[in-house]
């Protein structure tokens, strides 16, 4: 999926400046795939890598956040393939003061296994296997229309598919370290984040993400995630005691 991932980077319109890979600890085959795009990418790929101690995606996303040299993050996973303009969507999207939360596009079973076969990034929306195909309709004008959508439900995020300022999450402590395991750690920052005055946008119809079908992780976790995230709701937290500061400079934390 990875290497899907990777191409669809390096073919769009406008490429970003920088890549950062945060990596909970796969082995040599990933490590490979990432070396082979390193050798031909105009950009620099950053391997951000920690050793394989359970789903520790909270850390491993501070450590890549703390390496990163531009002041606008776009967070993706490594189960999606962008469309073309995705970068040029979040791009043009951002603005000063929020983060956004984008949509993806689920791709069924058979045609991911086909895609992943083939090495093919395109997909036409039309295509059998493509679920919720309005998700995948890049539209400018439903771009502005809906920017407010959802914004009263702040824990809607999906974290596949995020834009954030370097600032803004060094205000908040970056991703919440107590929360190991899968799930609510993009809920639980978009939290800190809305009550730290930083106001959620969401991008729909642009910046168009689609979803590789794969089996999902454990939610052993949920439960626990799920108290801490409701914790910081109710208690309006702008901050939490182990996040990414651990990582920063001493200039950077000021």
């Amino acid at each position: 999926m990875l290497e899907l991932c990777l191409k669809s980077v390096l073919q769009q319109s406008v490429l970003p400046d920088e890549v950062l890979i945060a990596d909970d600890g796969s082995k040599e085959d990933t490590k490979k795939i990432i070396h082979m795009f390193q050798q031909n990418a105009p950009m620099p790929i950053n391997h951000v890598w920690h050793e394989d101690n359970g789903f520790r995606l909270t850390v491993i996303r501070n450590k890549a956040i703390a390496q990163a040299h531009m002041d606008y993050i776009i967070q993706i996973d490594g189960d999606i393939i962008l469309h073309r303009h995705f970068i040029k969507d979040h791009k043009q999207f951002a603005r000063r003061g929020s983060f956004v939360s984008g949509s993806r596009v689920n791709i069924q079973p058979e045609l991911s296994k086909e895609l992943l076969n083939a090495k093919r990034i395109t997909i036409p929306i039309h295509s059998k296997g493509v679920h919720n195909k309005l998700n995948g309709l890049r539209c400018k004008l439903i771009t502005r229309l809906m920017q407010n959508y959802k914004r009263s439900n702040i824990l809607y995020v999906r974290g596949c598919n995020m834009g954030f300022w370097k600032e803004d999450l060094i205000k908040v402590n970056g991703y919440n370290e107590n929360m190991i395991g899968w799930g609510r750690e993009d809920s639980e920052i978009a939290c800190r984040l809305t009550f730290a005055g930083i106001q959620k946008r969401f991008i729909k119809n642009a910046a168009i993400a689609f979803h590789i079908f794969h089996p999902e992780n454990s939610r052993s976790q949920d439960n626990i995630n799920n108290q801490i995230m409701l914790q910081t709701f109710n208690e309006k937290r702008t901050w939490c005691d182990k996040g990414l500061n651990q990582y920063l400079t001493q200039k950077e934390r000021k």
